[in-house]
């Protein structure tokens, strides 16, 4: 008998220490408080992070540099290789109602029909830089000033998540600047040459 009651007394000891652990009981902890609400107490929609980049770079095409303009990125704008990068050019400038200038943007590439011929403002780019270059069907020395110097490039770099997710009319330099939440005064102009 003596061992039956040691048995069940072992078994009892168990069974007390198997529903216990770290000394704690298993009963449920306090519930912790709620978030805060957002704006006037309005729960707000998920967005996606975005944190893209734009930029004006204003530069020269002349026959020592091939008829390009190279911009390398600085560290402080992060590209990555999956990330639209879009680049457009100050095609001209027109007047508001109060008589202030309103630029016109034109995503490239960009073909002009020119007495020569036709002219076409391209680029390529990788992760690291981007390269904006002029083809023509004639000889490129033949331009006149105005197609090459003192050019006004905007580079504008989405994230791939962004780019993928959205439905932004990437030729309309207004509504890609409204999805990068980026304010026409607040872009970096930088002269190059």
């Amino acid at each position: 008998m003596k061992k039956i009651t040691i048995a069940i007394l072992a078994f009892t000891t168990l069974l007390a220490t198997s529903c216990s652990v770290n000394g704690l009981d298993g009963r449920d902890g306090f519930d912790g408080l709620d978030g805060r609400d957002g704006i006037d107490g309005v729960d707000g929609q998920d967005g996606i992070n975005i944190l893209g980049q734009v930029i004006d770079i204003e530069g020269d095409f002349t026959a020592q540099d091939d008829y390009s303009i190279f911009y390398e990125f600085p560290q402080s704008i992060e590209v990555f290789e999956t990330d639209v990068v879009l680049v457009y050019i100050l095609f001209d400038q027109t007047e508001d109602s109060n008589g202030e200038a309103v630029d016109i943007w034109r995503l490239l590439p960009q073909t002009i029909f020119l007495d020569q011929g036709l002219l076409q403002y391209n680029y390529d780019h990788t992760f690291l830089d981007v390269n904006i270059f002029l083809d023509a069907n004639f000889d490129l020395e033949t331009l006149q000033s105005g197609d090459t110097d003192n050019q006004i490039f905007r580079i504008a770099v989405l994230p791939a998540d962004s780019a993928s997710k959205s439905n932004v009319d990437h030729s309309d330099m207004s509504e890609v600047l409204s999805k990068l939440g980026v304010d026409e005064k607040d872009i970096q102009r930088v002269k190059l040459n």
